[in-house]
Parts: C-alpha cells; sequence; structure tokens
C-alpha cells in the first residue's frame, strides 16, 4: 500500500494499480512540452498554461506571463505530482475493476479533465456500462475559452485524437471481455 491512503485501499479494487510507464511515455509525448507560459489555443485564444499542458488559469495570460520562463525540472516534478493525482482519484473514485489499459486511459482522461468531465466517466464506469465511458470520452473534446460572459466551448482538435486512444479499452460489451481483449 506505499503511498496509497489507509482510506483508498480497502474499498477500491484498483488500490495496488499505478499507471504504466508505457502510457505515461506515451501521454508525455502527447503532451507539447513549452518551455514557458502560453495560450494553449494559440495567439490570444484558450487559457494560460505552462509546460506539457498545465493550465496555469483560466482565460489568456497576461503579457506578464507570456514572457515567464519555466524550466524542465520543474515540468518533471509538476509532472509526475498531476500524474499521482489523477491515479489516486481514479483509485478513489471507480469502484470496478479494471485492467491495466483502461487504468492507463482513466489516469490520462481525468490528468487532462476537469473534476466535473471525469466523474461523469467514474459513475459510468461503476455501473459497468463500459460503452457508455467510451461513448462519453469521445465527446470531450471540447475546451471552454473565455471568462464570464466571453466563455464559450470549442472544439480542441489535438483532443479528437487523445480521446479516441483513451476511449478505445472501453469498446467493449463486459469488464470481463475487457481484461480478456487487454491480455491478448
Amino acid at each position: 500500500m506505499t503511498g496509497t491512503p489507509a482510506k483508498t485501499a480497502p474499498s477500491s479494487p484498483n488500490f495496488n494499480m499505478k499507471m504504466s510507464p508505457e502510457a505515461r511515455a506515451r501521454m508525455r509525448i502527447t503532451e507539447k512540452l513549452v518551455l514557458k507560459y502560453y495560450n494553449d489555443m494559440g495567439k490570444n485564444k484558450g487559457n494560460c498554461t505552462w509546460g506539457p499542458g498545465f493550465l496555469a488559469h483560466k482565460g489568456v495570460c497576461s503579457e506578464e506571463e507570456l514572457l515567464r520562463k519555466v524550466d524542465a525540472s520543474s515540468i518533471d516534478v509538476e509532472y509526475e505530482k498531476r500524474i499521482r493525482e489523477a491515479e489516486q482519484r481514479v483509485i478513489r473514485k471507480v469502484r470496478v475493476a479494471l485492467n491495466q489499459a483502461q487504468f492507463d486511459a482513466l489516469v490520462s482522461f481525468t490528468y487532462n479533465t476537469s473534476y466535473h468531465a471525469n466523474q461523469v466517466i467514474f459513475d459510468a464506469a461503476n455501473t459497468g456500462d463500459f460503452t457508455a465511458v467510451a461513448s462519453a470520452i469521445s465527446a470531450a473534446v471540447n475546451v471552454n475559452v473565455g471568462k464570464g460572459k466571453d466563455k464559450k466551448w470549442v472544439v480542441a482538435p489535438g483532443l479528437i485524437k487523445r480521446r479516441a486512444e483513451e476511449s478505445a479499452p472501453f469498446r467493449v460489451k463486459k469488464n470481463s471481455e475487457a481484461a480478456t481483449t487487454a491480455s491478448k
């Protein structure tokens, strides 16, 4: 139970799981490394972000923030912290046994989405409806940009491929079929 809170372990069938090294590496490649603050949807669009997609805050970066540099070691530390947080959230919230591919996919999705978005996925997983999980993950390609009355949802083209990969392990009818498929 190293690193797992005592309250999580007894109630979670996934308490010993961690994101696989292969999934971590694949996700790290997906997250473009930028050694400064930037707007995630391009010039004067989206949200202020740093490193490999870490949200600094909603809305565009200020001119001062756009000049702020970050170093690779700070990014590595933050990346590992956020992966652990996503793993723990999946462990706490998902009450059905997952295979490694499903766990990796949910950690990736959780890492990259809001609490509300991933709670919808966890609720579907907990009913055993993996078709609904796949569908909901695939549909999560919009991001909320702007502030106040200027807030709007837009499709983030970079999320389409990521969501297809994250939803793939759930494109089966039953959990037992998913485990069989993943072990082949």
